[in-house]
């Protein structure tokens, strides 16, 4: 397993700074079949091969294009379910995202040359029934190519060796991270080419604190998907995470379905209610089909 560690500017899910400019050509894993592979009982049954990669012929080569792929991929608030709704500011601005700065403070920067597009959106969780307010996010970013999206990954290494303790720039503190990064069919990741997930505690002068901090990313070719969640007073991790395990993995079936392609001509796809969640108890799953 690798540790790895990554948080947000402006409660943003995403954005980093890509560690390193890749020019491989786009491509790679998709999801798994509808069936498990088999065992011979003397051990965890191996991960199914994938099913659909990235079509180097449908990816986006520009700004324009990349932004169009981001309003189909990205998350709206019924993701998140029927309570949650948009909170302000709702989208970040596309020129830029976000970049960990020498003092562990999240920024805003324009975008460099290895990410075609970007997209933050904001929501919130009303408190009700004697819970905190949840304050979630989800970011879609488009690289040139698969390699940078696999750099953007990578980022969050270097980010927990220099930054133990990480703020965001409204004042929220994020505390106590730990993360682990998965390439498929490793540490329950069925689901994507790379996902990395991550827990904590987030707090702030006006909420108060320490709450349960979620935070998940992962990739299909050149796209980068990420979702952070911040809880209230009166949750818990596991309540957090039954809460937002949707967003991730039904964003990467969208960005499938726009630029994905069968792999070895076959064209069976993945039956969206065996997908683990990476860092859920057990076998928590998302029904992934579901806000297509």
């Amino acid at each position: 397993m690798v540790l790895a560690s990554g948080c947000t500017a402006e409660g943003e899910s995403a954005g980093r700074e890509s560690k390193g400019g890749g020019t491989g050509e786009s491509g790679g894993a998709g999801r798994p079949g509808a069936t498990r592979g088999g065992g011979d009982g003397d051990g965890p049954a191996p991960a199914p091969a994938p099913t659909v990669e990235a079509d180097p012929a449908k990816v986006p080569r520009t700004k324009a294009a990349a932004g169009r792929l981001i309003g189909q991929v990205i998350a709206g608030p019924e993701l998140f379910g029927s309570e949650a709704r948009r909170d302000s500011p709702y989208e970040s601005d596309p020129d830029t995202w976000s970049v960990l700065d020498e003092n562990c403070v999240w920024q805003r920067e324009p975008l460099p040359e290895r990410v075609l597009a970007t997209l933050t959106r904001h929501f919130v969780r009303p408190a009700a029934e004697g819970k905190g307010a949840v304050r979630m996010t989800v970011t879609v970013t488009v690289h040139p190519a698969t390699a940078d999206a696999a750099w953007e990954q990578a980022g969050m290494l270097e980010e927990a060796l220099g930054c133990s303790e990480q703020t965001l720039s409204e004042g929220r503190k994020l505390s106590n991270l730990f993360s682990n990064a998965s390439v498929w069919g490793e540490g329950g990741n069925n689901f994507a080419e790379d996902s990395l997930f991550e827990i904590g505690t987030c707090s702030s002068a006006d909420e108060g604190g320490p709450y349960p901090y979620q935070y998940q990313q992962a990739t299909f070719g050149p796209v980068v998907v990420s979702m952070s969640a911040c809880a209230g007073e009166g949750w818990d991790a596991q309540g957090l995470l039954n809460e937002v395990n949707g967003p991730v993995p039904r964003m990467l079936l969208r960005a499938e379905k726009q630029i994905g392609r069968p792999v070895d001509g076959t064209g069976a796809k993945a039956d969206p209610a065996g997908w683990a969640v990476p860092g859920a108890a057990g076998d928590t799953t998302a029904a992934a089909t579901e806000g297509m």
